[in-house]
């Protein structure tokens, strides 16, 4: 099936939530253009333990998305993929979600949830793989408090596009930790967004992204401190190399007047590798009450340290080795605090073969 583009408000790319983002090659994900498949690829892999559940359920409302392709996966997609972990559950081992049966013949539009019950313990892991045209709109709800660690990996191939919303809603005392690894793939744009609805909940949104020759990564964050004494901390890192590289990172921070006791900060920071990429990084903070703990931003972008390559390869290190454990050393802060030996092992040594492959 397709979607009728004049159901949607189809973006012309001067919006600013479109204006970094080119257009055509989201290969009508926007316009309604894209034809979609009766198909969903996400799956659970390996036994799931006691207290946790993966069904398909019939979709509950929801209030509109201000983004028009969520609001198109809403159109189309007539079931939710449900990641359930029961209330008091503790889970010591991850829970793996992959894809299978990926294609970029045709569109997928994805819905999914995954909720904690009160005082749930999870870590859940989402393994973007293979070739794929995706849009997805995934909201995670957490009931008071729960702890959720959610890591999501796109090592997507070379020709495929992404496009999401990956949405927390986190209720009192809950705490929520996300890592975003983006590595693959010709395309992806992934919104980041966390909504607080009671307070003494804490949110850390942690991210890398490593941009090769013409891939095109975009992560837009948003934080919504909407009631009092809540915690959030963004930290999101990204190399690239090769010619027309482009990454863009969007953090806007939106504190409220009812959100006294707020305190956040947020962080983006970027490492040129070769001309030709480009880096585009913009954090905002919008503060409507003077009552808060702390509310700040930071973003830097550069080269290669000088002293750094020197100081390797004074002691017998080449050059290429060299530029290669900076990089490694940059991402290591977040990389390691997905805490599973492969994940992180397989991930630095993809990054070192995009480096070799580049010349970088």
């Amino acid at each position: 099936m397709s979607l009728l583009a004049t159901n949607y408000l189809t973006p012309t790319g001067r919006e600013e939530a479109w204006r970094f983002t080119p257009l055509k090659r989201l290969r009508g994900l926007h316009d309604g253009l894209a034809s979609v498949a009766d198909h969903i690829s996400l799956y659970p892999i390996g036994t799931l333990p006691t207290g946790v559940s993966f069904s398909l359920e019939d979709l509950a409302p929801l209030a509109p998305s201000d983004d028009v392709i969520i609001e198109r996966v809403r159109g189309a997609s007539a079931q939710v993929s449900h990641l359930s972990v029961a209330a008091n559950c503790e889970i010591s081992e991850p829970i793996l979600l992959g894809r299978r049966d990926a294609a970029l013949d045709k569109a997928e539009f994805s819905r999914v949830r995954i909720s904690l019950g009160v005082h749930a313990v999870a870590t859940v892991i989402i393994e973007n793989t293979g070739a794929c045209l995706l849009a997805e709109d995934l909201e995670i709800a957490l009931a008071p408090g729960a702890r959720l660690t959610f890591i999501t990996l796109q090592e997507f191939e070379s020709a495929s596009v992404y496009t999401a919303r990956h949405h927390a809603v986190i209720d009192k005392d809950a705490l929520f930790k996300s890592i975003t690894v983006t590595v693959g793939g010709d395309l992806v744009r992934i919104l980041p967004t966390v909504e607080f609805i009671s307070p003494g909940a804490s949110a850390e949104l942690l991210g890398v992204y490593f941009a090769t020759a013409g891939q095109f990564f975009e992560h837009r964050i948003h934080v919504d401190h909407a009631v009092p004494h809540a915690k959030s901390r963004v930290n999101f890192k990204g190399a690239l190399t090769g010619r027309d590289a482009h990454t863009v990172w969007i953090g806007d921070v939106l504190i409220r007047a009812a959100a006294q006791g707020t305190d956040t900060y947020e962080l983006n920071r970027n490492l040129l590798l070769s001309d030709g990429a480009r880096a585009d990084s913009v954090p905002n903070l919008e503060i409507e009450t003077g009552e808060i703990i702390g509310a700040g931003h930071a973003s830097t972008t550069g080269r290669f340290d000088d002293e750094q390559l020197f100081y390797l390869m004074s002691r017998g290190i080449s050059v290429e080795d060299a530029r290669r454990l900076v990089v490694r050393g940059f991402f290591n802060e977040i990389i390691t605090e997905i805490g599973i030996e492969e994940i992180t092992n397989r991930l630095m040594d993809r990054i070192d073969a995009e480096l070799e492959k580049a010349g970088a």
